[in-house]
């Protein structure tokens, strides 16, 4: 047998002013058939595990280009079509395959493309032929469409919010492709429009049960796999929002009742499971009665969703109220940390962070600050286990605040984006992420309390206040009930 894999990844969110073109993939990651030699690197980590199964099931493997760029606005046309057409030489290069994998996001948007993942898994068909096994692991905020059911055998999404099982879904991602080359089993999928615009966090209930239950269902009575895509709410597409299909063998009666059964059961839990977040002031008051570690997660600001992750409106309460032994983090300013490098370890003077792209960002700050580190390559553990790059980054203190600035955009998903400049963070009393949810897998267990802080910016969690213009108002929470079952 013989497989082909690449990779393609971005979430897009139309309202970012951020676009998305060559320097966004060039920072992100780009590899011409070599990124599983890295897998300790974001871009590898799961074209490296699936080399390795195939490779111990005696497959031959053909690698193409991965690349990935972090959430940002649009992508260019010419890159996405440069990329994408890359791929396709690629695989036309390799055939005849038996198999084709991809690791995908799912909400990827150019211009000229609102469905990107759809158009590339089109024209990977046209390629492959029609024999050929294609599937396409997605990541949990997918916005899933006809193009991309009608194009691959299997889509397969995350099942955890934070994405601590990228590599569990690629594993069961390939041993179902493998099957269904091997004839042994027929994959057939059915999708459920859940008609929600929504965040799920896997780390509560109900959604922790509700997941339970789609893994327990796995496996069984001829069902291969159930996917709930919970949507990417800040891509302005006709398909933004949540859907959940399920997988069977051969058997597409069943598929259509159990993907319809599951959306209804996940939609009557729609208020039980909106996301809760507390205003600036509110976060901070009831961050100080807490008794020990207190993480407030600044979820509008997340690179991870396409913001510019340089806002302040936190960092500039905590410095109002006179807040101690505080810690933000970690902060966009690439201008900020040049300074911070040219003046050195142990400088004090005036520097202004901060407040660079506009309302989002709040208004710039000017500190009185004292270098406490800095590094030419910072990083911190990802979710995988991989190295995440912040880039050219720098620890400071002011007021008894300390703020870590970074040169590279990237969400803070462990304590590590402070210790590995030195920065004891668990020690502190507070300290605010730059981060949505995937903090939560290493954070919670060394905190107090997690607060989830409701912040202006590029991704607010103000659902049914989304301005879309592409995709339609017929979903809750603008919609008290749009599929009728109240």
């Amino acid at each position: 047998m013989r497989c082909f894999m690449a990779m393609l990844a971005t979430e897009t969110n139309t309202f970012a002013a951020l676009p998305t073109g060559w320097t966004a993939f060039l920072e992100g990651g780009m590899a011409h058939g070599t990124a599983s030699q890295s897998p300790d690197s974001s871009l590898g980590v799961l074209l490296a595990e699936w080399r390795r199964l195939a490779e111990a099931d005696q497959i031959q493997v053909v690698e193409g280009t991965a690349a990935a760029a972090q959430p940002a606005g649009r992508t260019l046309r010419d890159v996405y079509e440069a990329l994408r057409d890359r791929i396709l030489d690629e695989l036309a290069a390799a055939l005849p395959v038996d198999m084709v994998l991809l690791n995908l996001h799912g909400a990827m948007v150019a211009e000229g493309y609102d469905d990107c993942e759809g158009d590339l898994l089109t024209r990977v068909r046209a390629v492959a032929g029609p024999e050929a096994v294609v599937g396409a692991e997605l990541d949990l905020h997918c916005n899933v469409t006809p193009a991309m059911f009608a194009n691959a055998d299997l889509l397969i999404a995350y099942k955890e919010y934070p994405h601590t099982d990228e590599i569990a879904r690629g594993r069961e991602l390939y041993a179902l492709c493998r099957a269904a080359a091997l004839k042994q089993v027929r994959p057939t999928t059915a999708a459920f429009d859940c008609r929600m615009v929504s965040m799920w966090r896997t780390t509560e209930q109900p959604t922790r049960a509700f997941v339970d239950r789609l893994q327990a269902l796995e496996g069984k009575d001829g069902v291969l796999s159930i996917s709930f895509g919970h949507g990417f709410p800040w891509s302005d597409v006709p398909a933004a929002g949540a859907q959940l299909w399920v997988v069977t063998d051969g058997d597409p009666a069943k598929a259509e009742a159990l993907a319809a059964e599951l959306g209804r059961e996940i939609y009557r839990l729609r208020k039980a499971t909106r996301p809760v977040a507390l205003k600036v002031e509110a976060a901070v008051d009831r961050a100080l009665a807490v008794q020990g570690l207190c993480v407030l997660a600044d979820v509008a600001d997340n690179p991870g969703g396409g913001a510019a992750s340089d806002s302040t409106f936190i960092l500039a309460e905590l410095l109002r109220r006179g807040v101690r032994n505080a810690a933000v983090g970690c902060l966009w300013d690439p201008g900020a940390v040049k300074l911070c490098h040219e003046a050195g370890v142990g400088a004090t003077f005036a520097l202004r962070v901060g407040g660079k792209l506009g309302p989002a960002s709040g208004a710039p700050i000017d500190l009185l600050a004292t270098v406490m580190a800095v590094s030419e390559a910072h990083h911190q553990t990802g979710l995988s286990g991989e190295r995440v790059s912040f880039g050219a980054s720098a620890w400071i203190q002011a007021e008894g605040i300390d703020v870590v600035l970074i040169s590279r955009r990237e969400q803070v998903f462990s304590p590590d984006a402070f210790s590995n400049l030195g920065l004891p963070v668990t020690e502190r009393a507070v300290v605010a992420v730059k981060s949505t949810q995937h903090f939560h897998a290493a954070f919670a267990p060394v905190a107090a309390e997690v607060i989830y802080v409701d912040t202006p910016g590029a991704i607010s969690p103000d659902f049914a206040g989304i301005a879309y213009s592409r995709r339609d108002s017929d979903y809750w929470p603008r919609t008290a009930d749009p599929l009728g079952l109240d």
